[in-house]
């Protein structure tokens, strides 16, 4: 007996492959730090602690943040509608932060096309991350708006399972090497010029 349209749609859907962690954990996470990792880069080409100084690396610092806290959060805590309100509410305070970072940065140093262009890619990651989070935890969103099927659950929980042991040690790692030191060294080398 041959299928109706709307089984085959559910038969078709039960036998979808869900890609959304691999492609957050593999692809857009590795994507951050790169496009973070060539925005240092391109300080330090535009030499930032002889013109805008310390307060472009406090901002930048301050973006980090920012970002950094939805991604541990991601990383360790289990996904409910809290997750969704503090990255919602982290990537908003972002998007501030970048236009206040460069409404600066444009005063005080030249801003070339390859660094705005790394720029694009650090402002619409966190909104990717958002989104294929909501697309594998679909029922947290839908409760935050009154249409899930539960109470929105806002309770910090370890992630269980928790993501492997390997993984997290060699993304930690990655951030504090390619994110977290070099900034902060663009942070020191500002003010070591600036108390000069």
């Amino acid at each position: 007996m041959p299928q109706s349209g709307a089984d085959a749609l559910t038969a078709a859907a039960r036998d979808q492959v869900d890609l959304t962690e691999p492609l957050l954990l593999y692809v857009l996470v590795p994507l951050w730090l790169a496009a973070g990792f060539a925005d240092w880069l391109c300080h330090r080409r535009a030499c930032l602690a002889s013109n805008s100084g310390p307060k472009e690396s406090l901002l930048h610092l301050l973006m980090f943040a920012e970002v950094g806290v939805p991604l541990l959060a991601a990383l360790l805590l289990q996904i409910n509608s809290g997750w969704f309100v503090l990255a919602i509410v982290a990537f908003f305070a972002h998007e501030a932060t970048a236009l206040w970072d460069v409404s600066y940065a444009t005063r005080t140093r030249w801003v070339g096309p390859v660094e705005q262009h790394v720029h694009s890619f650090l402002e619409m990651i966190p909104l990717m991350g958002i989104l294929l989070m909501a697309v594998r935890h679909g029922d947290a969103v839908l409760a935050l708006i009154g249409l899930g099927t539960q109470p929105p659950q806002f309770a910090l929980q370890w992630k269980d399972p928790p993501l492997p042991p390997a993984y997290l040690g060699c993304l930690l790692a990655a951030i504090v090497w390619l994110e977290l030191v070099p900034y902060l060294q663009e942070l020191r080398r500002g003010l070591r010029r600036y108390r000069a």
